[in-house]
């Protein structure tokens, strides 16, 4: 089953995820129009997509996605809605409210347009991070959708993620006005990387600072499987595929599955040495001090933070949960996407990793001298 002569909606269209999703859709797809939905789309980023469209119609929607009227314009005729769109925060940098309005009311917000105008699949971006890693840092080995975890969340970004995807899931079956039924499903994609990652780079000026030597933030053991934005993209497209079929929107419709590939299991500091080792970078042996006066730090850097919000928001460098993200083993298998989905990831970690640190060699000379100035 193709999206061809669809209509689809991709929110947050020029985010890392959201623009690689709209170059698949225009390369594979037949699509009748792909709507990009984002607070403000970018003229380069436009152009690089128009290149590539051929037939298909290509819409901009600049607007917040928590204005009903906005968003209900957006999805009036179409077939199909990525939702890619949110705030991500890991810092504790974004005020609740703000992170909830966007993250849990924007998809409400859409789950009611799509309802309204007869929008047959929803799709829905999750994160690995509905799943934990929960204050205890217990571990997860090669999880599946049926893993049981006690994931108690306190992560802001978390908790609104969790909400927005139990809204998703709860909306599967939901009647349109036309009489037919809305179909949802989510992906949780495990950490996404490949060209465009502002983590990456973040990261590397990071290691510019520090005299080309990465910062381990992370002990080898704690273990996680990344996974490659094209990879992560082709996962969202099989799932709009299959609920688009009317054979299999029942099987996968009102579930949620992990995106993942096989990119090696490997710790989060790790990672980033591997993509950048190539650039000459090292990486420090040990952890800046020992992981349980690390949390003991981060504890007394929260205490003071909190003390002088009254006065003034100041938002510490790390935080024990995001410590406790980094330092605890965590990884799942694609199993269940390939069952169900029909999933197979598309670029081979040797394939990912190639094209990823050509991006990371492209943007070092610019970083070096972003860092320098």
């Amino acid at each position: 089953m193709s999206l061809e002569g669809d209509v689809c909606v991709v929110t947050g269209a020029c985010g890392f995820l959201g623009k690689r999703l709209v170059k698949l859709l225009l390369e594979e797809e037949n699509a009748a129009e792909i709507r990009m939905l984002d607070k403000h789309v970018q003229p380069q980023v436009l152009q690089e997509l128009t290149d590539c469209r051929g037939k298909t119609k290509l819409s901009v929607f600049e607007g917040d996605i928590r204005d009903g009227e906005f968003v209900r314009k957006a999805c009036r005729a179409a077939s199909v809605v990525f939702h890619t769109a949110s705030i991500i925060d890991v810092n504790e940098s974004v005020e609740y409210s703000e992170m909830y309005g966007v993250n849990v009311t924007g998809t409400q917000v859409l789950l009611e347009a799509c309802i309204q105008e007869n929008v047959v699949a929803f799709i829905y971006t999750s994160s690995i991070e509905v799943m934990g890693p929960n204050p205890k840092g217990e571990p997860i080995i090669n999880g599946n959708e049926d893993t049981f975890y006690n994931c108690t969340l306190k992560f802001s970004y978390s908790k609104t993620k969790k909400e927005a995807e139990r809204r998703t899931l709860a909306s599967h079956g939901e009647l349109l006005r036309n009489g037919g039924r809305l179909a949802t499903c989510a992906l949780r994609p495990m950490y996404i990387y490949g060209e465009g990652c502002r983590f990456l780079l973040g990261h590397m000026g990071d290691g510019i600072r520090n005299k080309d030597v990465l910062l381990r933030m992370s002990q080898p053991e704690a273990r996680v499987n990344p996974v490659y934005v094209g990879n992560a993209a082709l996962a969202h497209l099989q799932a709009a595929r299959c609920l688009k079929d009317p054979q299999r929107r029942n099987l996968v419709g009102g579930k949620f599955y992990f995106a993942a590939d096989d990119t090696p299991p490997v710790s989060y500091s790790d990672f980033n040495h591997v993509m950048m080792s190539p650039l000459g970078f090292s990486i420090q042996e040990k952890l800046m001090m020992p992981l349980r006066l690390f949390y003991v730090v981060c504890f007394f850097l929260e205490v003071v933070c909190m003390l002088l919000r009254p006065f003034v928001r100041i938002v510490p460098p790390l935080n024990r949960q995001l410590l406790t993200m980094l330092n605890t083993h965590f990884t799942f298998s694609y199993q269940r996407a390939q069952q169900d989905l029909g999933y197979n990831p598309r670029y081979s970690w040797e394939e990912a990793r190639k094209r990823t640190m050509e991006w990371l060699a492209s943007q070092l000379p610019k970083e070096r001298e972003r860092i320098r100035g």
